[in-house]
């Protein structure tokens, strides 16, 4: 069976391949793992899901990194979502053999933290808001694209994990310097980054904090990277029972 595996992000796309390709294009990093390379949002993912399914993919991952919601969650700390809740605060129940296994095989690494993970559809960069995200849907953990990917998976019965790494803590509110350097696409811009800086020397020990964090979460999924191939054995001799639904 091929993997089908979506990542927003250059340096997400870095834990899993040094294989260099424009964004809204897939390859095969292995004979059974297909990775596209998304860009941010929603709909670069939803795009990117489609492209992995038109060229094979009969599973879903989600892949990168992530905000946490919940106080508990560190920078570092491996998630994989039972559940899902869109922005419409539809909610949708992740059930399947394959997500049992792949916890099971992850937990030998360290600790998994399960829950549900929330839609966002713009960066949410205060502590205050993700803490009121927190507090009306319960969600552990935020991102822009897993929703996206879990719903084109469930179109074609497919099966799809989300597995996400924190960078930012509750309680962190992202640096300025990081909304200002944005371009349309939602990709940080070095040359406007740098001239922020300049103008603003003050947001620098907040960036070099987030980098670290960043640094954190990569290296998680780099070790999670070494479990792909067994995580996708499974089944591969049986039918695999999975639901994915509201």
């Amino acid at each position: 069976m091929i993997i089908g595996i979506v990542v927003a992000l250059p340096e997400e796309l870095g834990t899993l391949t040094s294989k260099n390709f424009e964004k809204g294009h897939c390859v095969f990093i292995s004979d059974k793992a297909l990775v596209a390379y998304s860009g941010a949002g929603p709909a670069n993912a939803q795009a990117a899901a489609e492209l992995l399914v038109s060229r094979g993919a009969s599973r879903l991952i989600s892949w990168g990194c992530a905000a946490a919601l919940d106080s508990s969650l560190r920078p570092g700390d491996l998630t994989l979502a039972d559940s899902l809740i869109d922005t419409d605060n539809v909610r949708m129940d992740i059930a399947s053999d394959w997500h049992s296994h792949t916890r099971n095989i992850l937990s030998v690494h360290g600790v998994v933290h399960t829950g549900c993970l929330a839609e966002s559809r713009h960066i949410v960069s205060s502590g205050k808001d993700k803490k009121q995200l927190h507090a009306k849907t319960g969600a552990i953990v935020l991102d822009m694209e897993s929703v996206a990917v879990a719903k084109i998976a469930r179109q074609h019965s497919l099966p799809f994990l989300a597995i996400r790494a924190i960078v930012d803590p509750v309680n962190m509110s992202l640096p300025r310097a990081v909304h200002r350097s944005l371009n349309d696409q939602g990709d940080v811009v070095l040359s406007k980054l740098l001239i922020f800086l300049a103008l603003h020397p003050i947001e620098l020990p907040g960036l070099i904090k987030l980098g670290l964090h960043f640094n954190a979460a990569k290296n998680k999924l780099k070790l999670v990277a070494q479990q792909l191939d067994i995580i996708n054995s499974f089944g591969q001799s049986s039918i695999i029972t999975q639901s994915l639904h509201e």
